[in-house]
Parts: structure tokens; C-alpha cells; sequence
């Protein structure tokens, strides 16, 4: 199903609450990726977006808490359905408490009565009755796991199972806001260069990374638009993820090198590479419009790459019967360690996804093996925490491989990297070929 704005007309097809709740929609009633929604707004309404994206993210972070409120509030089932994305939105501001109460029940009702008429005193009646109950609320959503912990029960109890010392500060880092981090590009400047350019544009930052021996990392104090970044356009900066930026340095690349950078788009692993080394690097993805992204990217960065697509596990129909000295396999996975920055993610998923994504992980890493030279390093490498995608899934494809031994990474727990308030959650997996 595509997404679409639902009132694409009219005065208030800009409005911010609109499209947040449009998105919300699109996402708990119709299930819709929030990538695929914003792709076709952006298309439509290229301008004004970003408030309503902020507020569209928050509801679905904390859309198990606003969920509970929202059934509490209501007596009966909300007729019709699209009500739920307004008052989420609605409900999520009033939490936040960032605008004025009075402004936000206003806007609120105002926005949801443009269309739905009938709905002005039921929708006024549920946000006056939460401000009136708060209290009472959130003392029960504190004693509901979905409601207290912002994820499905299936999720959580996962979680729970796999990592019964540290799940609390996992799934409280993952209902944080995420933090916006760079990578400087090395070829066109130091990272002291460019925090002093930063400093000068007003924009507060520092270098970090040092924990996972990264030295091209900043960390900004505040989110701002990539337009807003010192020479984004011309190639000085990129924005990635602490978690992803240890995955160049983990493959341990040298000049002159071939590599091969399966599934690869967007491309932020890809540039990275190229950054650091002079390599044969042929970046690989199964979606060629996702490709055009790595073009994009490196085109920026002013690097160069052998871009292919097709299917990495069918290798007859692309590999030209070179081998590779490196390969990162950035598998396609449940993203449960990056869910603060793909919300939807965490509603969307279903348990029985994980072993859909196991069965293609594991198809990927054996079609790919024979692909490596011997005495070759293949980084095996997602962004989930689940253990079925990670740890079970190296230690099956080195009793399928003989050849194949894991090797210990630094600076990780065993290949996870923890979700916390710097950084997203990912693994990552050293396979060297004897």
C-alpha cells in the first residue's frame, strides 16, 4: 500500500498537525513505513515539513503510553478510525508540554474539525479530560509494560530474555531523541577544522567517538537541517551514527585493496570506506533507486565506486568471477537497534518477521562466502539487537563453514554495540577465512 496525504487540498493541507497526523495513520492504521509516507509528502508539499515530522516521530515513539491514554479517554471505538492520528498527536503535545496546553487543544480540535465537523466537542471533551486525569493516567500506563516501556509486548519480552542485566537501558535509550552525528571527510579536512567552521556558524558540537576508536566523529548539541552544516553540499561532512561509523574501521581495509559493500545503500558505509582507504570498491544493492542514493552520496564526497545492482545471494547474475579481499555484508534486519530513528519500525514488525529476516541473512552470508579470497576478512554486520539475527546467526554459519573463524572485536559487547544516548544499537561480526 502507498502512503498518501489524506487531505491533500485545501487551506490546511500544509498545517503541521495535519501531516503528523496523516503520518501517524499511515503508519498505526494502515502500515505504512514512515520512509515510503514522507518520500510522497516531500514530493507534494516539498516545504514545512520538519514540524510536522518532529511531531509525527514523537507520537510514535510514545505511542504505546498515548495509546493507553487514548482508550482510556474514549468509551467506545473512534468512528472514524483517522480520528486516533489527531488525537495522538494532540495527546503527545499535551505531554511534552512544549506549547501552551490552551494552543494545543485549540489547534488540535480546529485542525480535526476542517474534516471531521462532528467530531469538535468529542475531540475537545478527550483532551480537556486528559489534562483533568493526567495524573490518574499515568500512574496505570506506569503499570501497563506497553504503555510504560513504548513497545509492542512481543518486543519487549524479547529484550527482556536476551538481556536481562542491561533491557532497561536499552529501551530507555531507544525512546530518547536521537542525537545527530558526523563524519568529517578526512580528504577534505581535519575534525578540528571543522568544529571551528561549526563554531562560526553558531552551531555547538563536539568530537566524540573515542570509546570506539573513531577519529572522524561530532556530535552537534542540537539536530540542525543539513543545509544549515558548514560545505555538507561540497562533500566535507556526512551525517551517520557513531554505531555505523565503527563499521569502515571494523573491516580493517588497506589501499589498493578489493571490496565488495553489499547491500550498500544509502551509501553512508560506502563513503566511509572510500574515505579512509584507496580501494576497488564495488557497492552492491538489490533496489537500483536506492542506488541512485550511493551515486548521490559519493558524487558529494567527490569518491568513486563501481555501483551494481542486483540480488547479493544470486552472485551468477552480477560478480565477475574476481574475488574480494574485504567484504561488508550490512544485512537487512528487524532495525531493532535504531527504532528512535525509525519509530514506525517497533509497530510495524511482527514476530514471525524475525525469521524471515534470519532465513535471508543466512542465505545472504553463504552465497557471499565463497566471493572472498582466502585469508580474507568478510564484517558481518546489522542494525538489530535481536540474538536471532546476530549471535545465533554467526555461530550457525561457522558450524556451516569450516573455513570461517569469528574473530573478537574491540570495544564491543561480544559484536553489540549497546544502544545508549550517543549512539544507535548495532553488531557486527569479524568472519576471517583460513
Amino acid at each position: 500500500m502507498s502512503a498518501r496525504p489524506r487531505d491533500p487540498s485545501g487551506a490546511s493541507a500544509d498545517n503541521p498537525r495535519l501531516l503528523a497526523a496523516n503520518l501517524v495513520n499511515d503508519v498505526l492504521l494502515d502500515g505504512v513505513s514512515l520512509t515510503l509516507a514522507l518520500g510522497n509528502l516531500r514530493r507534494l508539499l516539498p516545504e514545512g515539513l520538519a514540524t510536522a515530522q518532529n511531531l509525527a516521530y514523537g507520537a510514535l515513539r510514545n505511542a504505546g503510553r498515548l495509546r493507553f491514554y487514548l482508550a482510556a479517554l474514549c468509551d467506545r471505538p473512534l468512528k472514524p478510525a483517522a480520528l486516533s492520528g489527531h488525537l495522538l498527536v494532540g495527546l503527545y503535545e499535551l505531554e511534552a508540554g512544549e506549547t501552551p496546553a490552551y494552543a494545543v487543544v485549540n489547534e488540535t480540535v480546529a485542525t480535526l474539525a476542517e474534516r471531521y465537523p462532528r467530531a469538535r466537542g468529542f475531540a475537545n471533551a478527550v483532551l480537556r479530560n486528559f489534562q483533568r486525569r493526567r495524573v490518574e493516567l499515568e500512574a496505570a500506563a506506569a503499570a501497563d509494560p506497553v504503555a510504560r516501556w513504548n513497545l509492542p509486548l512481543w518486543w519487549l519480552k524479547r529484550l527482556q530474555a536476551q538481556y536481562p542485566d542491561a533491557w532497561q537501558g536499552i529501551v530507555a535509550a531507544q525512546n530518547m531523541h536521537p542525537p545527530m552525528t558526523l563524519r568529517v571527510n578526512r580528504r577534505r579536512g581535519s575534525v578540528a577544522d571543522y568544529l571551528d567552521q561549526l563554531a562560526a556558524a553558531g552551531i555547538a558540537a563536539r568530537q566524540t567517538g573515542d570509546d570506539l576508536a573513531l577519529t572522524a566523529a561530532i556530535t552537534l548539541q542540537q539536530p540542525v537541517p543539513v543545509a544549515a552544516l558548514p560545505g555538507f553540499f561540497a562533500g566535507l561532512v556526512s551525517v551517520q551514527d557513531l554505531g555505523a561509523q565503527f563499521a569502515a574501521p571494523c573491516l580493517g581495509a588497506a589501499d589498493g585493496e578489493r571490496v565488495l559493500d553489499a547491500c550498500a545503500a544509502p551509501g553512508g558505509k560506502t563513503g566511509h570506506l572510500l574515505e579512509l582507504h584507496d580501494l576497488h570498491l564495488v557497492a552492491l544493492d538489490s533496489d537500483g533507486g536506492r542506488l541512485s542514493r550511493v551515486r548521490e552520496n559519493l558524487d558529494r564526497l567527490g569518491l568513486a565506486a563501481t555501483l551494481v545492482a542486483g540480488d547479493a545471494a544470486d552472485t551468477a547474475a552480477w560478480w565477475d568471477g574476481q574475488r574480494f579481499d574485504r567484504i561488508l555484508l550490512d544485512a537487512p534486519c528487524t532495525a531493532s537497534g535504531v527504532v528512535r530513528r525509525h519509530p514506525d519500525g517497533k509497530w510495524l514488525k511482527r514476530p514471525e518477521d524475525v525469521q524471515h529476516l534470519v532465513r535471508q541473512q543466512r542465505r545472504l552470508m553463504d552465497a557471499l562466502w565463497p566471493l572472498l579470497k582466502p585469508a580474507g576478512t568478510m564484517v558481518y554486520a546489522t542494525c538489530s539487537l535481536f540474538r536471532e539475527e546476530n549471535t545465533d546467526q554467526v555461530e550457525a554459519f561457522l558450524a556451516r563453514h569450516g573455513d570461517a573463524r569469528s574473530e573478537t572485536i574491540a570495544a564491543t559487547r561480544a559484536g553489540l554495540l549497546l544502544p545508549g544516548p550517543e549512539m544507535d544499537g548495532f553488531f557486527y561480526a569479524r568472519l576471517l577465512k583460513a
